[in-house]
């Protein structure tokens, strides 16, 4: 049975950045095939249907959470997302919380969910949560860090003088894209932070490990490629030559 292609949404880059997956495991772990009959009259014959329509909270693809919350078969509501051309937040960027109970404070950002438009402030915009709670014990409360719109929740801080900004993309005579506030003209950083995976705190720090496969296996080049088929191919390097004469056909 071959299945049909179909297409996965786009996984935003920042959001799936820190984890340092490859884009095919995101995609393996996401994909749901399952048997489904037309309208749901077992009447037809099942046709083989995958999942087109997720549902992106908090909880990252690749998870049992993700999974369970799209669990298949499930009917999610869809969530309309305005489109951004151009991403412009990065981890440890400081910006300023513009609604709720902690508006006018400043804080980082700790985690960017970029299918969401959300990202979420260190210890700010809080919400309780009761962890633990059983008919003996009465749980403990944590307080969990809500997300929040990039487009009308928070405003970037610019670092000269800790005020918020709305900022564009300029480049320098050097050719460097930055980000410059329209407020000062200042300069605003990309946080080294926004660099930092699971793995590494920044890429030139990362440490070969004895499993990872190594640099010069992987740039050097293993495979030429020709016009001639696998069976062809094998033949030439075993060293086996065809001499025998294709016997006529004819087509009526």
């Amino acid at each position: 049975m071959r299945y049909p292609k179909f297409k996965f949404p786009e996984l935003g880059y920042w959001s799936k950045h820190f984890a340092n997956l490859p884009e095919r495991f995101i995609r393996r772990k996401m994909e749901q095939i399952y048997w489904k009959s037309p309208k749901g009259d077992p009447r037809f014959i099942p046709t083989v249907v995958q999942r087109e329509r997720f549902r992106f909270g908090k909880e990252r693809p690749w998870t049992r959470e993700f999974y369970m919350e799209n669990f298949p078969g499930k009917n999610v509501s869809p969530v309309l997302v305005e489109p951004i051309k151009e991403w412009s937040w990065f981890r440890g960027d400081r910006v300023e919380i513009l609604v709720g109970r902690d508006k006018g404070k400043q804080g980082l950002i700790q985690q960017i969910i970029q299918e969401r438009n959300w990202v979420i402030v260190e210890g700010l915009n809080t919400k309780m949560r009761i962890m633990g709670k059983t008919k003996d014990f009465p749980g403990i409360v944590i307080l969990e860090e809500q997300p929040l719109l990039v487009t009308t929740d928070i405003a970037l801080v610019d670092p000269a003088d800790l005020n918020t900004c709305t900022m564009e993309w300029r480049w320098t005579e050097d050719g460097e894209k930055v980000r410059v506030s329209t407020r000062t003209g200042r300069i605003i950083p990309i946080p080294m932070t926004s660099k930092e995976t699971i793995d590494y705190k920044l890429p030139h720090l990362y440490k070969e490990q004895p499993k990872d496969t190594t640099r010069e296996a992987i740039e050097k080049i293993t495979f030429k490629p020709e016009l001639k088929t696998f069976e062809m191919d094998i033949m030439d390097k075993m060293g086996i030559k065809e001499d025998r004469v294709p016997q006529k056909t004819f087509w009526y």
